[in-house]
Parts: C-alpha cells; sequence; structure tokens
C-alpha cells in the first residue's frame, strides 16, 4: 500500500503578524513555535521509512520538513505547483483585507494580480498527480493550509472544498492511501473545474 503524508508547514513568522504571503521570495520562514511544531512533526514521522519529501517552494514548508526528518537522508522534491495561493497585489497585506476580497467569497474570481482559488485548486491537483504517478511506497508532501484542506474535503466527497474541515493544525500529517487521494483530486477537478 502507498501512502501520502500531506502536512501543513509549522507556524510562519507570517502567521503570527496575520500577514498574506504568496510569494516564495518573500518568506520569512517559521516561528519559534513553528520550530517546535516541526520538531513534534519530527517525533510522529521518527519510525516511518520515507521514500520522498515533496516541498512547496517555500522556505516555511522547506524548513518544516527538514526539521521533520531530523537527521535522514530523504531525497527532496521542489514542486512550484504546491506553493501558497498567488494572491498577486494582496502580497504582504493583512489576512483581514485577504477576508475581505471578493475573491476570498467567490472560487472563480481571481485575486488582483494574482489567480482564482479555483486556479489554485487545479494546480495543487496537477502536483499531487504528478506524485501519484511516481513509485515511491510513502511520501511526506510539506505544503500550505488550502491543499491540504481541499484534499481532506476532496476525499470526503464534500461538495464544498472549504468544509466541513476548514481549519488545518500546522505540522499536523494528514494520511492518504494512493486510492483515496486519487478520489480527492478528482472531487476537486469536479468542484473547481
Amino acid at each position: 500500500m502507498r501512502l501520502f503524508l500531506v502536512v501543513r508547514h509549522g507556524q510562519s513568522l507570517f502567521n503570527v503578524d496575520n500577514v498574506v504571503n504568496g510569494d516564495p521570495a518573500l518568506d520569512r520562514g517559521l516561528s519559534e513555535q513553528g520550530i517546535e511544531e516541526a520538531e513534534r512533526l519530527a517525533g510522529q514521522l521518527a519510525a516511518l521509512p520515507l521514500d520522498l519529501v515533496a516541498v512547496s517552494p517555500f522556505p516555511r514548508a522547506l524548513q518544516t520538513a527538514n526539521i521533520a526528518l531530523a537527521d535522514r537522508d530523504v531525497p527532496h522534491l521542489v514542486d512550484e505547483e504546491l506553493g501558497d495561493i498567488r494572491i498577486g497585489e494582496l502580497e504582504g497585506g493583512s489576512l483581514e483585507a485577504y477576508r475581505e476580497t471578493p475573491a476570498h467569497h467567490n472560487r472563480k474570481e481571481r485575486f488582483p494580480g494574482g489567480e482564482s482559488l479555483d486556479e489554485a485548486a487545479l494546480r495543487y491537483t496537477g502536483a499531487f498527480e504528478r506524485l501519484v504517478a511516481r513509485d515511491e511506497s510513502v511520501t511526506l508532501v510539506v505544503c500550505h493550509e488550502i491543499p491540504v484542506r481541499y484534499l481532506v474535503n476532496g476525499a470526503a466527497g464534500s461538495d464544498d472544498l472549504d468544509g466541513p474541515l476548514h481549519y488545518v493544525a500546522n505540522a499536523a500529517p494528514y494520511l492518504f492511501d494512493e486510492g483515496s487521494l486519487r478520489h480527492a483530486i478528482e472531487h476537486i477537478r469536479k468542484l473547481a473545474g
């Protein structure tokens, strides 16, 4: 049985400041709490053999993965398509301003200078399809809250990619086998396509 452990990065400095970030070049990394969360994740993963770690290009995701791996030598795959929502002109703004933007409430509308939530959802499905097409037995994926939320809700067959699971804890693994991951991908495509 092939397994995929999909994880949101540890708490970031931007999370602490309630600032939105969709550009990996501007990422400030993990907070002290985020580092502790990644260390706890290391303990959760310690007995599990990992064949691959796939990460978003954001430093907060890579930092989480590397701390969680401790001293293990596991091949890394950086996939640009696992990155956070491309928020364009909202970059560096407040979380509150992001949530008030029409694009936050209308999945088909693009963030000014960025992408729509549906475009991001389809981007994520492409990244996860590429991982399913590989042959590793156990893959750790470290990305962001929204792709994890979409996968969990998609696997459950929800008609809403944002629910019933909405809050995704930092550095908490969500487990998928190959079948459940494929089902989630199909369902996300159906809702976002």
